[in-house]
């Protein structure tokens, strides 16, 4: 039988999602606490990387267990004391055997937090700018933005990927308070895809390029051509969709 698991984590301690040789992952960690509780070994399946530093409010992963889980609340308790602070359980639900929780995405969407204050106790979580931004020609460049579908441009160098195709269903700029909340929702997103398109927008608001230069930067389809990729501690992964058809009941 096969099961998603919710939860979310603060990426300060790991280097991703993704378990990796020398490096503490959440992967790693979840795989382990669901081996110790179930007393079988448990592999994960993510709903897709997170960078090193990243945050998740949700993420999903699949496993395959042969028996049925008749108290998920008691499990959700256990791996809850098991992980500390850093990583919370949410849910566990089950699904039918060719539910995935990467393939059967339909979107993920992801939030970016920049603050014109700086604020000791929300550091780790915003990106702090001092610079006056021009936020109408921050949003006229994400108008942009989505029209397009190559995305290489915004793309980490040697990504293996086979292609950089993807559909933006949504992206916008709100003001919050002593701030900005870039929020941008896909079908799939590239190797570092997120942090280099704000990093590029930021230099449309601080008008370091022009919105005809962001244009051809998209079009150049050549990273070395778009802007910094902004630190990893404001991001956030906050949503992935799926079907309800996969889930039962």
């Amino acid at each position: 039988m096969r099961y998603f698991i919710f939860f979310s984590y603060n990426g300060k301690k790991f280097h991703g999602w993704q378990k990796q040789k020398n490096a503490n992952s959440v992967q790693e960690v979840m795989e382990e606490s669901l081996s110790i509780i179930i007393k079988k070994k448990i592999k994960l399946v993510g709903a897709g990387r997170t960078d090193t530093g990243v945050h998740a409010k949700t993420m999903v992963a699949h496993f395959d267990h042969e028996d049925q889980i008749d108290d998920k609340d008691k499990l959700i308790v256990l791996l809850n004391k098991f992980h500390g602070n850093d990583i919370h359980i949410l849910d566990l639900k089950k699904v039918k055997n060719d539910a995935h929780a990467r393939f059967s995405a339909l979107s993920r969407t992801y939030q970016y937090h920049i603050s014109f204050v700086k604020n000791p106790f929300n550091h780790e979580f915003e990106y702090y700018i001092s610079t006056k931004l021009d936020l109408k020609a921050m949003k006229k460049a994400t108008e942009i933005l989505i029209k397009f579908k190559d995305f290489e441009s915004f793309s980490k160098k040697g990504s293996d990927v086979n292609n950089f195709f993807c559909e933006i269903y949504y992206a916008n700029w709100t003001k919050v308070e002593n701030g900005l909340l870039f929020t941008i929702e896909s079908n799939r997103f590239l190797r570092n895809m997120v942090r280099s398109i704000v990093g590029t927008i930021l230099d449309v608001g601080q008008k370091k390029i022009n919105i005809d230069e962001f244009i051809q930067i998209i079009k150049s389809k050549k990273r070395s051509n778009a802007g910094f990729s902004v630190p990893p501690n404001a991001l956030f992964l906050n949503n992935i969709k799926y079907h309800k058809s996969i889930f039962i009941k």
